[in-house]
């Protein structure tokens, strides 16, 4: 979702400067680390003593619901996804739910029929968990599936559920090195439905 469809990047790097500031951390340093996994994971990793993970991440979250200004689509994303049968596409975010809700209204993104966030898995991106529990609640195999991504937790995360993985770089601030096709968006990119499956046609913008 966020840095794939929508752009929330700056939202959620206001709010987690906050957290950076609060906890001594060097701001700059930090932001690229967060991107692409459950808050609670990203704050465990830190083992910062007398910060309760859970406790905090939920501050954030709140933070994060109640911060939407900027929050936008990416270029060409919403009517690309409207070239997307209902039932063969979903969003697998690290975000909550209700945040996940609170982003896709903010960009004018209609939330899909199939929408797994950071509640649905006990292990966040990189690990494959939530990609596997999207194909299986869209009713096919992960090896049938492509991710877009934008972030190397997410690539890892589609890399060791089996998919096929694009990275999307319309949010690269902070660009890093991919062996997967890269597009800057979704403008000038359609979808052909057919017996075989879908298929993406057109040329990316640049």
């Amino acid at each position: 979702m966020d840095g794939t469809l929508i752009n929330s990047i700056a939202a959620a790097e206001r709010v987690w400067s906050r957290f950076a500031e609060r906890n001594g951390l060097d701001v700059q340093a930090f932001l690229p680390t967060m991107h692409g996994k459950r808050g609670i994971d990203t704050i465990s990793e830190l083992n910062l003593p007398g910060v309760d993970p859970a406790a905090e991440a939920a501050r954030i979250t709140q933070e994060e619901i109640e911060d939407t200004q900027g929050v936008v689509p990416i270029p060409g994303a919403i009517d690309f996804l409207k070239g997307l049968p209902a039932d063969r596409w979903a969003i697998v975010t690290s975000s909550p739910r209700a945040l996940a809700f609170a982003r896709l209204k903010a960009a004018g993104v209609t939330p899909p029929l199939t929408l797994v966030t950071a509640e649905d898995v006990t292990q966040g991106k990189p690990a494959p968990d939530c990609y596997r529990l999207g194909a299986e609640r869209l009713g096919v195999a992960p090896a049938d599936c492509l991710v877009f991504e934008d972030v190397p937790a997410g690539v890892l995360a589609g890399e060791r559920a089996g998919s096929d993985v694009v990275v999307i770089t319309a949010t690269h601030d902070h660009p890093f090195e991919t062996s997967h096709p890269a597009i800057p968006g979704y403008v000038g990119l359609s979808v052909e439905v057919g017996a075989d499956g879908l298929r993406i046609v057109g040329q990316p913008a640049d």
